[in-house]
């Protein structure tokens, strides 16, 4: 077959076929490294990498973190490049935090079993006032703030160390309540 006809052939499988689409080549993956900048597909920094750990960089975007796979970074024009919008990504970690944040406020209830994020029972949600929540563990009363609070695994978890527990009850030794600080 000489070049005439094959070009003929590709341009008539063109027209007979228009939905079928060429395949275009994947830009390629950039190596993700702690400090590098990250661009938008608009060409706009997003923000910066702050960590990368088992192929999931932290992204940080005007102090927000968002965790993201590593091998959705690629190379583009200006540097490593992801395929969103920096107000895309703002408006899905600002989404995410509301989320988390009104899944822990309907889960911290008076009565409600907290653990450790090591899964570490530490006891029950005594009381709430406002944002401090008062936490009974064993004889005593510790204190956090709300913003210490997540769930995870639908358990409402305490983003301290039992260590750290363990330390402020026996700083609050015969603490009332009201009177338990130990706010970590």
């Amino acid at each position: 077959m000489n070049f005439t006809k094959l070009a003929a052939a590709v341009a008539l499988a063109t027209v007979a076929m228009p939905g079928v689409a060429i395949a275009q080549e994947a830009p390629p993956q950039a190596a993700v490294e702690a400090g590098m900048t990250v661009y938008g597909n608009d060409g706009i920094e997003i923000g910066t990498i702050e960590s990368v750990e088992n192929d999931v960089a932290v992204l940080v975007v005007d102090g927000m973190k968002a965790p993201i796979p590593a091998n959705v970074v690629s190379e583009g024009e200006k540097g490593p490049t992801i395929n969103a919008t920096k107000a895309q990504i703002v408006g899905m970690i600002q989404q995410q935090r509301q989320q988390a944040a009104a899944a822990r406020d309907q889960a911290l209830i008076v009565g409600a079993p907290v653990v450790t994020v090591k899964g570490e029972a530490i006891g029950p949600v005594e009381s709430i006032n406002g944002d401090k929540i008062v936490l009974k563990h064993g004889e005593g009363f510790v204190a956090l703030m709300r913003d210490q609070f997540a769930v995870a695994n639908g358990q409402l978890v305490a983003l301290v160390a039992m260590a750290d527990v363990t330390a402020a009850v026996a700083a609050n030794t015969g603490a009332t309540t009201d009177e338990a600080e130990g706010t970590m």
